[in-house]
């Protein structure tokens, strides 16, 4: 997967780092004077935090359908690493791209799964009913998964470990 494994993780964060920088810039001239072009920057950001998780995932589903010559990349993945035994690492897999769905489509069958499993996601979701996940919080954009730095670097970690363990995979079987 021409290192994808070894660039996402690192990509991903130079990424957030550079936003990181404009936060605490535009937070600055908040403290200084309210405007409204301040707050849709903040808005701004936080949306391309989501935009880079979801891109992450759709070009990763794209090069395991080539590397997997399949029309479902992410079903087989998943299938490779049930059959490899890392049911653990297929699980929370399986619950990012249910968080990658929810950012895209919004409730729905990958929305009730992650509900039914609230307690142990490793990510915070708005539960049926819930509004904000801070209220007040300016920056917030209009999302059911919250998308933080800590959700975005996950998503990266966890396509950086599936990508290593379908190169594996690939090299068992050939």
């Amino acid at each position: 997967m021409h290192h994808f494994d070894e660039l996402v993780y690192r990509s991903t964060s130079f990424t957030l780092n550079a936003l990181d920088e404009l936060y605490s810039k535009v937070t600055d001239e908040l403290q200084t004077g309210a405007s409204t072009t301040s707050v849709w920057n903040l808005q701004m950001i936080q949306l391309q935090k989501a935009i880079i998780a979801i891109g992450m995932f759709s070009l990763f589903e794209s090069m395991l359908q080539s590397e997997l010559k399949c029309r479902n990349g992410f079903e087989e993945a998943k299938r490779a690493l049930k059959h490899s035994n890392k049911e653990e690492l297929r699980d929370r897999f399986e619950d990012y791209i249910s968080a990658i769905n929810v950012l895209k489509h919004g409730r729905g069958r990958s929305y009730d799964s992650l509900v039914a499993k609230y307690d142990i996601l490793p990510f915070r979701i708005k539960l049926p009913g819930e509004n904000f996940f801070h209220e007040g919080d300016v920056s917030q954009v209009s999302t059911l998964v919250k998308v933080n730095d800590q959700f975005v670097l996950d998503c990266a970690e966890i396509v950086e470990q599936v990508s290593k363990e379908i190169r594996e995979f690939i090299s068992r079987q050939s």
